[in-house]
């Protein structure tokens, strides 16, 4: 019986996980390409086959979703795998028909087929969209974990932007390693905050024996997850961000609402700032699909190093690059900071933006008097510092997790905005974690 020939879309992150889990010793498949969107750069390359396994001595080639029709037709395709997050159902559809058309299966799969079994009590932080407000509860989740006498590591959504083979297991416990791993401003938007905490961070390519590794010096793993994706993990304890800002969301994106159906624990988020009609519609959306799911309420407030520098300024805010490209955002937390403080203006980077950050303002027209923290490439955050330098202003407010003066110059004053989980009356994240891990 011949081999079902399989492509697997994807960006870098659970398309190689689906690979790693299901087909890559399953010798009823071929996968015959990847193809790649979302993220920059990683069309052109191959899944080396250190990775990929003795089925393909070769790897495997990474080709641009562009390519997906002629792919299919060329490489006489059985099978198309859709492989990443933070996208409309309509969008996935329109994927979907595209891949019919073209003659072949259109899949997606499910827990059963790539969740991974710990052996170690396991939390699973996620979100039914990108920008909901995971990042702090996974920081609130890691201290109070913390609190309970835990030996915590947690293990990060991949962001392999670099050498796939290297990065096939990485261990991340101080700056230093950060350098070493070459890491991308992204990656260490997400890395540095559990650092600051004096927690290993994990991450790479490869999560069977980045999670074997971590057991070794964990009473608990915290999984961190990314976009709105599902664990890669199976947990013990699931618990998923919402935002009311974005009340009909919650079930329009794949595959956040999947999050939301498999939800022990949902945390609506920013109910601080969000009106009392977003709060409600995304209360009766977590009773219409998963009306067991303990429901918690809690605010990201902001925290500014100096308040007063911003008033009557001509402010350029910078602001988390995912949230605001793929995510669809169009503010943030450096927004809110500014206006609350007195920003004269914001001042719009857009006519100062050159390469890549250019072109990035031009895949996202929603974007406008903010800049996306892009750093994907040593070349994009050449790219980022020249066009922060550029832009006529007289303050940088930046609100991105990370200090970006760590890595990068820049000739205009910086204030820094950060943003923290507290969770508002009861049931607290605290007492749902001391019933389920004292």
């Amino acid at each position: 019986m011949s081999r079902q020939r399989v492509i697997i879309m994807g960006a870098a992150g659970r398309d190689f996980h689906n690979f790693n889990a299901y087909f890559r010793d399953h010798s009823d498949y071929q996968v015959v390409a990847f193809t790649a969107a979302q993220i920059p750069n990683i069309e052109g390359r191959r899944y080396p086959p250190e990775l990929a396994g003795d089925l393909y001595p070769e790897g495997i080639p990474i080709y641009p979703e562009a390519d997906l029709t002629e792919l299919i037709q060329e490489r006489d395709v059985d099978q198309v795998v859709f492989a990443y997050s933070d996208v409309s159902h309509q969008y996935v559809m329109h994927k979907g028909s595209q891949v019919l058309a073209a003659g072949a299966d259109f899949r997606l799969m499910g827990a059963d087929t790539t969740m991974l079994e710990s052996d170690k009590p396991l939390v699973s932080v996620c979100a039914v969209r990108t920008g909901s407000g995971k990042s702090q509860t996974t920081r609130l989740v890691c201290d109070l974990l913390q609190e309970l006498g835990k030996q915590v590591v947690v293990i990060r959504h991949p962001m392999p932007y670099g050498d796939l083979a290297a990065q096939a297991v990485q261990r991340f416990a101080s700056y230093e390693d950060l350098a070493r791993h070459n890491c991308t401003i992204e990656e260490r938007e997400e890395y540095e905050p559990h650092i600051d905490r004096g927690l290993v961070v994990y991450a790479g390519v490869d999560y069977e024996p980045i999670l074997r590794q971590a057991e070794q010096e964990a009473d608990i793993i915290v999984w961190d997850g990314g976009n709105n994706d599902l664990p890669l993990y199976r947990p013990d304890l699931h618990i998923v961000v919402a935002d009311p800002h974005r009340p009909d969301h919650a079930r329009r994106y794949h595959p956040g609402e999947t999050n939301l159906w498999m939800a022990d624990v949902v945390l609506i988020n920013k109910v601080d700032t969000a009106g009392s009609e977003g709060v409600a519609r995304v209360r009766e959306d977590i009773y219409a699909v998963n009306p067991d799911a303990t429901v918690v309420e809690g605010a990201s407030p902001i925290f500014v190093e100096d308040p007063d520098a911003i008033r009557g300024q001509r402010v350029l805010v910078i602001e988390d690059g995912p949230t605001l490209t793929h995510g669809g955002m169009a503010y943030g937390a450096g927004v809110v900071a500014a206006h609350r403080f007195g920003a004269a203006e914001l001042v719009d980077p857009r006519p100062y933006a050159v390469g890549s950050i250019a072109e990035t303002f031009e895949a996202y027209p929603h974007i406008e008097e903010l800049l996306p923290a892009m750093g994907y490439s040593d070349e994009q955050v050449a790219e980022l510092e020249q066009t922060i330098n550029a832009v006529d202003c007289d303050l940088v407010l930046a609100a991105t997790p990370i200090d970006l003066r760590r890595l990068i110059d820049v000739r205009h004053p910086v204030d820094r905005v950060r943003y923290e989980l507290q969770v508002i009356g009861r049931p607290t994240l605290k007492e749902i974690l001391e019933k389920h891990f004292a």
